[in-house]
């Protein structure tokens, strides 16, 4: 490949490679008021069905201040990514918190926003607003969508053959993750594609994160304390008991989760 030799001798050190420069951006702002993600969740649900090509591909920031002297714990803020990537939207930072909360945000991959970075007076709620070009809800074309997803999801693969302890997190990014040990309570798994668990699952599984809605979880042995496919999940609680303790799948039927034995 010829290269110019003028350019080459300009450009020498790399000084003309890239231009640094610092600009602003309006962005969404979904404040949390408390820390009920199923509320948060139902919500949200029927302000994507109003307007869902507004909401869909639109980075977002989760402000984490309102909740602030709420005594009720920090937010879950996986699961909360989670929700919003299943519906299309793209997390891109927090704001407000605590350390913790910091923590948690980083360990995502998420930006934490100062509050000099942020224009207080800039900031609009995403309450009232209309899609440019919305469709009747018949035509549901978040499945379109969904379905360009999948096919990314399926150009990844993670496998991981040691055990998933507590407090570690396991994230196929574009993806299938596959665990042929146990993933014990307190772990969590994460991907954009299937999971599968060849062992005991005692933590969490998302699988579908980035809002694949055929994305499926095999396990042997379930006895996980959350279990989620493109943000429609379900707590240990609300686990069938005959589905405890033997193999199964979870998918989505309707975009209501399921659990069948295997």
């Amino acid at each position: 490949m010829a290269v110019n030799s003028s350019s080459q001798n300009n450009d020498a050190d790399g000084s003309r490679s890239f231009e640094l420069k610092a600009a602003s951006f309006t962005l969404p702002i979904i404040r949390l008021m408390d820390n009920n993600v199923e509320a948060v969740a139902a919500r949200l649900g029927k302000k994507v069905e109003k307007a869902p090509h507004f909401f869909r591909n639109t980075p977002v920031v989760i402000d984490l201040s309102g909740l602030a002297g709420s005594g009720a714990g920090g937010a879950d803020l996986p699961l909360l990514v989670g929700l919003l990537r299943g519906y299309g939207m793209i997390p891109f930072g927090v704001r407000g918190g605590s350390k913790e909360q910091h923590a948690a945000a980083e360990a995502l991959e998420l930006a934490v926003l100062r509050d000099s970075y942020v224009k207080r007076d800039k900031t609009k709620e995403a309450e009232g607003a209309e899609p440019e070009d919305s469709a009747p809800s018949e035509q549901a074309p978040q499945p379109r969508a969904s379905q360009g997803q999948a096919q990314r999801a399926n150009q990844g693969f993670l496998l991981v053959t040691r055990p998933v302890r507590s407090g570690q997190r396991v994230y196929a990014a574009g993806g299938d993750l596959s665990i042929t040990a146990a993933v014990s309570s307190g772990a969590e798994l994460m991907a954009d594609g299937n999971i599968h668990v060849y062992g005991p699952l005692r933590g969490r599984a998302l699988a579908g994160m980035s809002g694949n809605l055929e994305a499926r979880i095999f396990c042997q042995d379930l006895q996980a304390e959350l279990v989620s496919i493109a943000g429609h999940y379900r707590v240990s609680e609300n686990i069938p008991s005959e589905m405890r303790g033997v193999p199964v799948q979870i998918f989505l039927d309707q975009k209501v989760l399921r659990i069948e034995k295997l």
